[in-house]
């Protein structure tokens, strides 16, 4: 899953993307470096963001969408009015860091329109996330969560196996949190859905190899092929081409490995 942040305050490119002709230059390279998705986003969820207007957002991701071609388009927004112009414009998966509790209607949308969706854990709000997070248990408590999420989601009438979980790494997470949910997230994998990681380029891995923000990409491969190693099967990721590479190498060695979609394509353009 190829990361589009079309923002002027992503915590990784901000304002590199904000464009759109600059967005979907990029989508398309990250399609030529084997992404299957791309996720495109026009409200940052880094720590400390500020909430963003409906129409900005609109603003920001729809030309984007229309214009992508040659993979499956997620579309990562909190907001029911933002998903539907980007599923009317061709996003089939809808990536949701509230889980489907920031709009009441979000979840009746996605199982109307049969599509796949991500729900993520998240501690708080962007705004407050990072905050001082506690957890007796992280694993055990994230896990809870996503079991109860994705219960919700399917009494909502969303086919289960349209459903991917996301740990939310570094969303209400210290370093030690981020690391033993990487340990232990087989027993998320448990759950029966594809696990969603979303480790690139964030803190935990520049505290742990001293790298800037640019240059995380290295750490960042290695610590999804760890999570591919324990059942993890979707990534999503700035630098697509060295992960794809990283991870073709663990499927290569593994007694198991993967050949398969993780979900259902969809395809087909909805309007």
């Amino acid at each position: 899953m190829g990361i589009v942040n079309v923002t002027p305050d992503s915590f990784s490119d901000g304002g590199t993307f904000e464009a759109a002709d600059a967005a979907i230059a990029h989508a398309r390279g990250l399609i030529a470096e084997g992404a299957q998705i791309v996720d495109v986003g026009g409200e940052s969820t880094r720590p400390g963001a500020e909430p963003v207007e409906v129409d900005a957002e609109l603003r920001r991701v729809v030309p984007v969408i229309e214009a992508i071609d040659g993979a499956r388009i997620s579309i990562d927004t909190m907001k029911l009015e933002v998903a539907r112009a980007a599923v009317a414009a061709g996003a089939t998966l809808v990536n949701d860091v509230s889980a489907l509790r920031h709009d009441p209607g979000m979840a009746a949308f996605v199982a109307e329109h049969d599509l796949d969706c991500c729900l993520m854990h998240m501690l708080g709000e962007p705004r407050t996330m990072q905050s001082d997070p506690r957890y007796g248990d992280v694993v055990s408590e994230v896990k809870a969560f996503l079991e109860e999420r994705l219960a919700f989601a399917v009494r909502e009438g969303v086919r289960e196996e349209r459903i991917l979980l996301d740990p939310g790494f570094g969303f209400g997470k210290t370093l030690e949190h981020n690391l033993e949910l990487l340990r232990r997230i087989g027993e998320l994998t448990a759950l029966g859905r594809p696990v969603v990681v979303g480790v690139s380029r964030k803190s935990f891995i520049g505290r742990i190899t001293g790298r800037d923000v640019a240059g995380r990409g290295v750490g960042t491969a290695a610590a999804n092929v760890l999570a591919y190693e324990r059942g993890a099967r979707v990534f999503r990721v700035h630098d697509v081409a060295v992960t794809r590479d990283a991870l073709a190498m663990a499927n290569a060695t593994l007694p198991h490995p993967c050949s398969h979609p993780t979900t259902t394509p969809t395809t087909t353009r909805r309007t």
